[in-house]
């Protein structure tokens, strides 16, 4: 027997659910701290997949869509010219395995393509969305815009119409170290991954925009470390959402010829402070207890979008959009025991 929303209807095993409802979490009031739009290169790394899943399990955000976003143009996991395309119809499937249903209003496919230069907008469904729920005035909750990869919709939002600034504020997971707080990873490529998906696009929410940012770059990020025996043990066993998860990552792992990778023994879902930055606060605090970060100018970046080392300013001026938060540490006791036990407690739900 089918349970949707908690009541009986059909001839399925499993109980569905709408967006933005979480009955795993008992039957009292939800009431949302904050709004979410959800902006994510879903084609690519799996770790977009676990923030997703992560954000919709969390009962304490209001998410009003999610833009499916494109890779650059040639990326190693998805090469292909529809990567926006590709990554929604990935969501589709986790979404099917979820039970969630009514989500159509939900999902937004953003532009193929990055900014073409600093004044050119990349126009459609997406960045006219984003206008759309930045400019309500009819309710107060925050809007948090979070991003794990590019920032093509975001930035293309922005230049249409520039009073969105004033009216929410962006997380956003990508760029480089700065001098002074950490050393580029060895080994590796010096451009950081996000920034080069559209980098007209980085360049802009860094350096040249007034939209308050609060920064998770790449020396941050890499914290966000599971090994693969906590993935076994507290993401596989939770369903077929849960089987799903950790099939994703093993296609990574265990495809190194294709993907350059090794089957070690931890992975970075570095993804998830989107999901502590918003949905993991205080019932006192606007910004996250645990973590760690500095306020700083905007960075000036060189030729290599390299940032400069940190200049100060105030919170004030950061706040206005004239500075912004860089993240330096990320709690991951908090990040990822939430997620373990939303990952429990769903499953639980769906098979009772």
């Amino acid at each position: 027997m089918e349970i949707i929303d908690g009541h009986q209807s059909g001839t399925a095993a499993e109980r569905t659910w709408r967006p933005n409802t979480s009955p795993w979490l008992g039957d009292g009031p939800r009431q949302a701290a904050c709004r979410v739009i959800i902006d994510n290169d879903f084609a690519g790394d799996p770790d977009d997949l676990f923030q997703l899943a992560h954000h919709l399990l969390s009962d304490s955000v209001d998410i009003r869509f999610i833009v499916c976003s494109h890779l650059r143009h040639g990326d190693f996991i998805d090469g292909s010219d529809t990567t926006a395309a590709n990554g929604r119809a990935r969501i589709e499937r986790m979404f099917a395995l979820m039970g969630l249903r009514d989500y159509d209003d939900l999902l937004v496919t953003g532009s193929e393509l990055p900014l073409p230069d600093p004044s050119t907008p990349q126009r459609g469904a997406a960045s006219e969305a984003i206008i759309r729920e930045a400019m309500r005035d009819d309710t107060d909750l925050p809007l948090y815009y979070v991003a794990g990869g590019g920032v093509t919709d975001l930035m293309s939002a922005w230049l249409i119409e520039p009073r969105i600034a004033r009216r929410m504020t962006v997380v956003w997971i990508g760029g480089q170290e700065y001098p002074g707080l950490a050393e580029p990873p060895l080994g590796r490529p010096m451009r950081e991954y996000n920034a080069e998906i559209d980098p007209v696009a980085a360049r802009m929410l860094l350096a040249d925009c007034d939209l308050p940012l609060w920064q998770v770059p790449r020396n941050a990020y890499r914290q966000c470390l599971v090994s693969t025996a906590e993935l076994a043990a507290n993401v596989r066993p939770c369903g077929k959402l849960g089987e799903y998860l950790c099939g994703e990552i093993d296609r990574i792992r265990f495809n190194g010829n294709r993907y350059g990778t090794r089957p070690t023994g931890a992975y970075c879902l570095g993804d998830s402070p989107l999901v502590s930055l918003t949905a993991l606060l205080t019932p006192w605090d606007t910004a996250p207890a645990s973590h760690g970060w500095v306020t700083a100018a905007r960075p000036t970046l060189d030729a290599d979008d390299r940032p400069g080392p940190i200049e100060p300013v105030s919170e004030a001026d950061a706040l206005a959009g004239r500075g912004i938060h860089v993240i330096t540490q990320i709690d991951n006791r908090l990040l990822f025991g939430d997620l373990f036990a939303k990952l429990r407690l769903f499953d639980a739900w769906r098979r009772d």
